[in-house]
């Protein structure tokens, strides 16, 4: 049959539809998806900047033959973008680079210290009261540093200084889950089920509260021992926790902040952090 204008009218064209979705061809078999072209990758080069390898082995990650081979085997990241060239320089101040997943601090600048605060010792850098503070410790440094998280002036142990501000907001953002650990003295004995307790969660004035771990050390006549782990960072909160179970903190220490640990620093003394410490921070705090 013709048309009006004399020509044949055009086939119609069944197509068929499979149960993906996807388009037949003439034998029935799906045709495959459009692919999508891939992302282009992100040039993460700064002509101005420092060449790669020479970052990674003055940060200590090895050798800069090793840090090139590192580059080749493409397990050097610059702002998630994996590199393997070694003609490559970035900018250590802006950029962020990981080996094998772990955050390397290229920044020469930043500082990190581990601080054992003795008794009596605010947790300020200057104190307008006069009040001995963690700066009479310090000293006068080109630096200004922060303190990560407070003890109160009753409270001895561990305190992380440093002039990197990322790091030391997310190791206190209760977010991040960061823990802590405390080692305190309570009158005793204490009730059975009390560890259970408080793990299940209290309720204190300004929220709900929950301990990540708890267990005795020690006990004596009168006296218990505790180990309390938790990643809280509001005031005082061990003190407020165990006051609210009727076992008042009569001695405080803070052992352990995330993998940092207090070791045998003596009180009043400083030691720069690894850069094993800095990078397990880095992993704590998800950086």
């Amino acid at each position: 049959m013709s048309t009006p204008n004399g020509r044949r009218p055009a086939k119609k064209t069944n197509h068929r539809k499979g149960s993906s979705g996807t388009t037949a061809n003439r034998g029935g078999a799906p045709l495959p998806p459009k692919r999508q072209a891939p992302a282009e990758p992100i040039d993460v080069h700064d002509p101005d900047g420092v060449r790669l390898q020479k970052l990674l082995a003055a940060a200590g990650v090895g050798s800069r033959r090793v840090c090139e081979q590192l580059i080749a085997d493409g397990r050097v990241s610059v702002d998630d973008q994996i590199v393997t060239e070694l003609g490559v320089r970035i900018d250590p101040l802006k950029q962020i680079v990981h080996v094998d997943g772990e955050r390397v601090v290229l920044d020469e600048s930043r500082v990190y210290f581990a601080f054992n605060k003795p008794l009596g010792v605010v947790s300020t850098m200057d104190d307008d009261l006069g009040r001995e503070s963690v700066g009479d410790f310090v000293g006068p440094r080109k630096e200004r540093l922060f303190h990560v998280g407070r003890l109160d002036a009753d409270t001895e142990g561990l305190l992380l200084l440093t002039n990197d501000g990322e790091l030391a907001n997310r190791l206190q953002h209760p977010r991040y889950g960061v823990q802590k650990t405390y080692v305190a003295v309570v009158p005793g004995p204490l009730p059975r089920g009390l560890g259970k307790e408080l793990r299940a969660g209290i309720e204190l004035e300004d929220g709900p509260v929950k301990v990540d771990s708890f267990k005795v050390v020690d006990s004596r006549p009168g006296w218990v021992m505790l180990e309390i782990i938790l990643h809280e960072g509001r005031n005082r909160i061990v003190r407020r926790i165990m006051e609210a179970v009727g076992h008042p903190v009569e001695s405080l220490v803070r052992t352990d902040v995330g993998p940092v640990q207090l070791g045998d620093l003596r009180p009043g003394k400083m030691r720069p952090l690894s850069s094993a410490e800095v990078k397990a921070l880095y992993k704590a705090a998800g950086l």
